[in-house]
């Protein structure tokens, strides 16, 4: 305990030799509010344009103590303490917050979730682009309750729409997008009950490859329920659990390639087709670069596995090439994964991995006519804190013993989750054990198998024209009609036939009428 005690003396001390000088000087911090004054008053000239584009990412799980995680980690890995830095959606001008509720769930799961902010109204927890009529689990519920999503109202109007997660291209966000089910977990018809086959409901990887055909790009995992059952996977031929899944026996990579016609479609599996493809000739592009989800990016192979920051560039180039313009629905999702296995490290490497992915699509597109949103699904019981100095190691310890247990812990800490143990009868002694390891479960206050969703309110960045309309604290179904209202499909389009100027304010409006009537005053005076 005395040799743990001397480690943190002398971190804290190594913390406090690299405080920045000029942060002692009181004339640093009030320029720099300055600056962040005049920002803000610049945002009284709203870019009220119509959105030629609308990318949406969508961090799973990334609650506000993730996001501020993340921006240390960011620092961080750049050698810096961290908490100076700034992630590409704190550069956002405009944050609000959303509350995530499910419809029949204090603390919301991703699938419900989804249907809000991708369908525009609010569901029961498990269930997929349809009402809180449609009951888990209950296909005879389903019929005549399904709503569309955003991406659809975007197809509709003629624009390209993409969909790039890092998890399996059926789950819970991704599958909102172009879905119908009474149950998240019916992947493929091997998950789904004989009831709801007989029944007439379709499994989500079919839904995929029927229901809204012409979606240009789709990238993220999932191969094994696209393909027959026990069909060898071509990247894992001798790994039972990568085999096909689907009872129907359809192979539906093929039946996506083959509905595409005299069209380029391009179906790939790993890094390296990837990077072959002539974008420019390629109309409709189908990734599936693992089994099931991606691996983490800690663990993800850089010669055969795209980063999310690859899908997402590869995507716009393909995307853009619509001259009406696109939708683009980018999921971080393994942050929720880590965050579930109570892998802290992993979930945070996720969080940044997305953050730059934000930064991709920032240089490829234009504040002017692009809308961009981030947000989170929900957020998790996870925190960090233990009074730590400035520049702390994240995964580090806190600087101080428990005054219960005598024992020290980390900052990082989750409600509950695979993390609780006790050695007998008291909490883990940290200090014997490697807390940096990659896949180190973070202590927990509650033993689960796996941690839990929480149930407070996420953060929505927004930039680009009608950004300025998520500005508060909304439901969470507010938000796609938010984009929307912006790129004027869907819903809200009355507004767009009164050719409303490009940009304007108030201000500017009073300012040109006074000019008109001033220069009317005088024509008629001579």
């Amino acid at each position: 305990m005395k040799i743990f005690l001397l480690l943190v003396s002398v971190q804290i001390c190594l913390i406090s030799a690299g405080f920045p000088e000029h942060e002692k000087d009181p004339w640093y911090w009030r320029g720099q509010a300055q600056k962040t004054l005049q920002k803000a008053l610049s945002l009284q000239h709203l870019n009220t344009r119509v959105a030629k584009n609308i990318i949406m990412f969508l961090g799973d799980g990334m609650g506000v103590a993730t996001v501020t995680a993340a921006r240390i980690l960011k620092g961080q890995l750049q050698s810096k303490s961290g908490e100076e830095t700034q992630l590409e959606m704190d550069k956002f001008p405009y944050v609000a917050l959303s509350k995530t509720y499910n419809t029949n769930a204090q603390v919301p799961d991703s699938a419900g979730t989804a249907t809000a902010y991708l369908c525009g109204v609010k569901a029961n927890e498990g269930t997929l682009g349809v009402t809180a009529a449609t009951v888990r689990g209950q296909c005879n519920t389903t019929t005549g309750n399904e709503v569309t999503s955003i991406l659809r109202w975007a197809k509709d109007a003629g624009k390209a729409v993409g969909i790039v997660t890092t998890t399996r291209v059926t789950h819970a966000t991704p599958s909102a997008a172009y879905a119908h089910a009474a149950n998240r977990d019916w992947f493929s018809d091997n998950e789904m009950p004989p009831e709801a086959l007989q029944q007439g409901c379709k499994d989500i990887a079919r839904q995929l490859v029927d229901n809204v055909p012409d979606i240009e790009v789709i990238m993220g995992g999932g191969r094994k329920y696209m393909a027959p059952q026990n069909t060898r996977d071509i990247e894992y031929p001798n790994e039972p659990k990568a085999n096909g899944t689907r009872l129907d026996g359809r192979n539906l990579t093929e039946e996506w390639r083959k509905k595409k016609g005299n069209k380029n479609a391009q179906y790939v599996w790993n890094l390296r087709q990837l990077k072959q493809l002539n974008l420019k000739e390629v109309d409709f592009l189908l990734g599936l670069f693992e089994p099931h989800d991606l691996m983490y990016e800690l663990d993800r192979n850089r010669e055969t596995d795209p980063s999310l920051q690859d899908m997402v560039e590869v995507a716009i180039k393909i995307l853009r090439k619509n001259p009406n313009g696109f939708f683009l629905l980018v999921e971080g999702g393994r942050i929720d994964h880590g965050h579930h296995e109570g892998k802290a490290k992993q979930a945070l490497h996720e969080a940044v991995e997305m953050d730059k992915a934000i930064g991709i699509a920032g240089m490829m597109t234009s504040e002017r006519d692009t809308l961009t949103v981030v947000t989170a699904d929900h957020s998790h019981v996870f925190t960090f804190g233990g009074y730590t100095p400035r520049g702390n190691p994240l995964f580090g310890m806190a600087p101080m013993l428990s005054d219960v247990d005598n024992k020290p812990f980390t900052s990082i800490l989750y409600g509950n989750g695979p993390g609780y143990k006790v050695i007998n009868g008291e909490r883990e002694n940290v200090s014997n054990i490697d807390i940096h390891y990659n896949n180190y479960l973070a202590q927990s206050a509650v033993p689960l198998r796996q941690e839990t969703h929480g149930g407070e309110d996420v953060a929505v960045f927004a930039k680009g024209p009608m950004a300025h309309l998520l500005h508060g604290v909304h439901e969470q179904n507010y938000i796609p009609h938010v984009m929307a209202y912006a790129a004027c499909i869907g819903q809200n389009k009355e507004h767009c036939k009164t050719h409303y100027p490009l940009s304007c304010s108030a201000s500017t409006v009073l300012a040109t009428l006074s000019t008109l009537v001033l220069l009317l005053l005088f024509s008629l005076l001579c």
